[in-house]
């Protein structure tokens, strides 16, 4: 199999929340398949660290720091991006933060916080590309979603119900978009192993109960999912639209 049906040689690429964890490792991974990385994250400094870590390794990266929640910013950052580099050819919404505490328990504000992140965010960012991907006939749009839609655990409640509708956004923006050449698709990380899930990690019944029905029997990592991205965003996953990815050791398939 030709190496160049992973190839994304050419392309730019936008990581939202990429300054650690799942979205840096993506940053990484989309930067080896010989993309232009465009890291985003809240906060400049981190993120022109990791564009210039990126290319002190060779590779070719910048930096775009704002609030995915932040319509004006995001507008801003997007235009500044096609400023600079043309296009945004690849689209990573990674963006997210948790909450965990039980459903009665959620302020307004916290459970709209969780729900502006990773869906409103999501909105956001993925309207400010998508005009640019329709007038070049070419787009990858590629959302980060969660088994907790399939089966949420207590305490996910507003998690669970942002990345609900993340699933939704992505099977309408196939149908929508898929006449422009634009691909809409989504993985479903089961349990990855970042600063994101430190507390479960640290919780030995929570993992131990956890692992005994992971048939791979261990956490994800991050490198777990990079190359899952890499597939939906190349030439090998042009005809993949709509569908849900999902990459969790088999957990879901373990009931």
């Amino acid at each position: 199999m030709s190496s160049e049906l992973f190839s994304l040689q050419g392309r730019v690429a936008l990581v939202t929340g990429a300054a650690r964890g799942i979205g840096w490792k993506i940053a990484q991974s989309v930067a080896s398949a010989g993309a232009h990385v465009v890291v985003n994250d809240l906060d400049e400094g981190a993120v022109a660290a990791r564009a210039t870590e990126l290319r002190e390794a060779g590779f070719s990266a910048s930096h775009a720091a704002f609030d995915v929640t932040d319509e004006a910013g995001v507008n801003a950052g997007v235009a500044g991006i096609v400023a600079d580099r043309g296009a945004v050819d690849i689209l990573v919404n990674n963006a997210g933060i948790q909450r965990r505490k039980m459903f009665h328990e959620f302020s307004y504000a916290e459970w709209r916080a969780v729900i502006d992140t990773h869906l409103n965010g999501s909105f956001l960012v993925t309207r400010a590309v998508v005009p640019g991907m329709i007038e070049r006939k070419f787009g990858r749009i590629i959302m980060l979603g969660s088994i907790a839609v399939q089966q949420p655990k207590q305490a996910l409640s507003a998690y669970a119900a942002a990345k609900g509708g993340l699933t939704s956004l992505v099977r309408a923006l196939a149908v929508e978009l898929g006449q422009h050449g634009i691909t809409a698709n989504a993985l479903a990380p089961g349990f990855i192993a970042t600063e994101f899930t430190r507390a479960l990690q640290d919780d030995e019944v929570f993992t131990r109960n956890m692992l005994a029905r992971v048939p791979s029997g261990r956490w994800g990592e991050p490198g777990d999912l990079a190359p899952a991205v890499i597939y939906l965003a190349s030439p090998a996953g042009a005809f993949v639209n709509g569908s849900i990815l999902t990459v969790d050791g088999g957990f879901l398939a373990a009931g």
